[in-house]
């Protein structure tokens, strides 16, 4: 797929605000949420006809009493300690999800790792750097941004590392 700038204007979220300020390319998909899904990124990819190794979901965790973003294909699980390890941490858990929103300014499946709030330490899985684009929320239900790996790397801040596991 061909990727083309996105323009947002006052419509934008602060995820695509953040892509347009850096200059990256982007595109933007938008789908129908269903509020009664159980799987915001299974749901994502499946409505856009998209591989869900392509499609990448950002769960926040508590590594060490610091929230910690972890950006991994919805095809897979989080392993929590392999972010702890790759976060330089000892102990990672879920982080509270109303604790997660506040620090990111995003609601719970439409969390983006693009522009936080608050600029949270990110880690995206090693498998995004295979791929010519990822998609990731971009900070509501129902609206993906898909970029290249190195893109969501260089906006975030990330490190990558293999931070999950198949199910």
């Amino acid at each position: 797929m061909a990727r083309k700038k996105q323009k947002t204007g006052s419509g934008g979220t602060p995820a695509t605000v953040a892509a347009t300020r850096a200059g990256v390319d982007f595109a933007l998909h938008s789908y129908e949420h269903d509020p009664a899904v159980a799987s915001y990124g299974e749901e994502a990819a499946e409505a856009l006809g998209l591989d869900p190794e392509q499609v990448f979901k950002t769960l926040v965790a508590d590594v060490d009493g610091t929230l910690t973003v972890a950006v991994v294909p919805v095809s897979g699980s989080l392993d929590l300690k392999a972010l702890a390890a790759a976060a330089g941490g000892k102990r990672a858990a879920m982080a509270d999800p109303a604790a997660a929103e506040r620090a990111t300014g995003y609601v719970r499946g439409g969390i983006s790792p693009l522009g936080q709030r608050r600029a949270l330490p990110t880690v995206v899985d090693a498998s995004a750097e295979g791929r010519p684009t990822v998609c990731v929320s971009a900070g509501r239900r129902g609206l993906e941004i898909e970029l290249a790996p190195a893109d969501l790397v260089k906006l975030t801040g990330a490190v990558t590392a293999p931070i999950a596991r198949s199910r």
